[in-house]
């Protein structure tokens, strides 16, 4: 039954990812916590996001940005390596801590300024890349400041969505081994793996459909007061670690 829950939460956040403008694991990562432990979470929700990543690429192929694969995607890819590295040494429960606030500040600011744009410079990029993948590997989220990195190219929406797919795709593939080799993706979960794959195809499809007829701009407003509800568990949970530290 938990599975079956999980399964269906994967499904819709796939749906909602692709039509809100941010990725999915944004959205599932805080969801598979009700379900799971932190490590198995992450390295779920990090399978279930390559399928969707390749999805993306595949049904919004108009061609990809080559100089921002190159100067976004390769410090993207060194710094992941970095954060999923510490994963294995940081309690769990400050891990939710840091998810929580994360997300909590990054809904915040998208919804006070949600035409913020970076500089569309090369240092930029670089930086974009590298704290965007080192969040993406310690705490499973890095699609929202990879987004708003990204959108200050101002690129076409078609080349947008498949640049963005294609790097967060290298992040997933940099993270997932490392998850696997720490121990994260337990043996009773091997045959949850091909369902999520066809899922995020599935959920990738319909989002594609659904991202012309809805308008985005309120869904993401109701997307983001989701994502603050759910950060706040998080961050109440870390909140008493600490207290029970002292």
């Amino acid at each position: 039954m938990v599975e079956l829950l999980f399964l269906v939460a994967a499904f819709l956040a796939e749906v909602i990812g692709t039509i809100a403008g941010f990725g999915s694991s944004t959205i599932l990562l805080p969801i598979a916590l009700f379900f799971f432990d932190f490590p198995t979470s992450l390295v779920l929700v990090a399978i279930f996001h390559i399928s969707g990543n390749i999805g993306r690429a595949t049904f919004f192929k108009r061609g990809f940005h080559r100089k921002i694969l190159v100067n976004f995607g390769i410090p993207s890819i060194l710094m992941t390596v970095v954060g999923a590295l510490l994963v294995a040494y940081i309690p769990q429960d400050l891990l939710k801590f840091i998810l929580g606030i994360f997300l909590i500040a990054f809904s915040v600011f998208s919804w006070r300024h949600p035409d913020f744009r970076f500089a569309p410079t090369k240092r930029n990029s670089v930086i974009g890349g590298a704290v965007s993948g080192f969040f993406a590997g310690l705490i499973g989220t890095g699609g929202a400041l990879r987004g708003a990195f990204l959108n200050s190219f101002k690129f076409k929406k078609e080349v947008y969505i498949a640049t963005a797919a294609v790097i967060a795709l290298a992040v997933d593939l940099t993270r997932v081994p490392i998850y696997i080799f720490n121990g994260f993706l337990r043996e009773e979960f091997y045959t949850v793996i091909p369902i999520l794959f066809l899922l995020a195809i599935m959920g990738s499809y319909i989002g594609k459909q659904l991202v012309e007829r809805i308008s985005q701009k309120s869904f993401r407003k109701i997307v983001l007061l989701m994502i603050i509800a759910v950060s706040l568990k998080f961050v109440y949970d870390g909140l008493l670690y600490a207290l029970g530290r002292m």
